[in-house]
């Protein structure tokens, strides 16, 4: 059964009239990742799926130390603690700890020795104080090889940030491509890297767009190529756009000053992560009124 929560949502991640979403629904027996190629296909989603919607809250944040970085994501549940001095100065300290550290997972990084204790102690103590649950959802340390630099940058105060790796080129050049990363939301980095499974389902919704607009299918297979390379365009870095240069790719970009990207990370807050359904002000409230 196709409920009016499900046709709301399907519109808030298309773009596409209540008709269309309701209509996509039906014709897909209620399966929301069908309805929404089957938009794309009939030409009706104004966009590609969005990502999963940001939830969670908290800050990322990169730490540099000579040839050696690592970036971080810490989530809080709301807003209002990410912002606080102490809940940033606790990620400092964690970005601190790890760049003296080789912890490759979560559990591995929770036990790395921090101040009085180990990084877990630092985060169940600063739980205690503040009120709110905190985690360090992600991280990533990294390190640079013989003539490779760092660039980075922090978008929002830090609800977004972008960490690449070049070889041969500048740091001001390796900062303009953390910038377009932090922008333009890659979902990869090189088209090697978009899976298999992902090209063949996205060069069959091109195919069927193609056919959709009146195309004979001998056409609408040829067109698919032409159209891939704008959907890579869209989704790797290297392939993007440059931001700065609109007559040159990220990839041109970083040739043309001599190098080649190695490596490219972005983490923004609460990606993947679900939003909170309830009112926090309300519970809060709700607790005080019961002591």
């Amino acid at each position: 059964m196709v409920t009016a929560q499900m046709v709301k949502e399907l519109r808030e991640k298309t773009g596409a009239g209540m008709l269309d979403c309701k209509k996509a629904l039906t014709e897909t027996n209620g399966d929301m990742a069908a309805a929404e190629d089957y938009l794309r296909e009939k030409g009706i989603s104004k966009a590609t799926k969005k990502e999963s919607r940001i939830a969670a809250e908290g800050l990322a944040n990169i730490y540099i130390d000579g040839a050696k970085a690592v970036i971080l994501e810490v989530n809080s549940e709301t807003d209002f603690v990410s912002k606080n001095e102490e809940f940033k100065s606790m990620i400092d300290t964690i970005g601190g700890a790890l760049l003296k550290s080789d912890a490759k997972t979560i559990d591995e990084a929770l036990e790395v020795p921090c101040e009085d204790g180990t990084i877990k102690d630092l985060i169940v103590a600063k739980i205690a104080k503040i009120g709110e649950k905190l985690s360090l959802r992600r991280f990533e340390i990294v390190s640079l090889n013989d003539n490779e630099v760092f660039g980075s940058y922090l978008h929002m105060g830090g609800k977004i940030a972008s960490l690449v790796v070049l070889k041969g080129a500048s740091e001001s050049v390796a900062k303009d491509v953390a910038m377009q990363q932090a922008a333009m939301r890659p979902l990869y980095v090189f088209i090697s890297d978009v899976p298999e499974e992902v090209v063949a389902k996205e060069k069959e919704i091109q195919k069927e767009l193609a056919m959709n607009e009146g195309k004979p299918q001998d056409i609408a297979e040829k067109m698919v190529e032409g159209r891939m390379k704008k959907y890579y365009k869209e989704v790797c870095l290297v392939e993007q756009t440059f931001i700065k240069d609109n007559n040159l790719s990220v990839g041109e970009y970083v040739k043309n000053n001599g190098g080649e990207v190695v490596r490219a990370i972005r983490y923004e807050v609460g990606e993947g992560m679900e939003k909170r359904n309830d009112d926090f002000a309300a519970e809060v409230m709700s607790q005080v009124k019961g002591n």
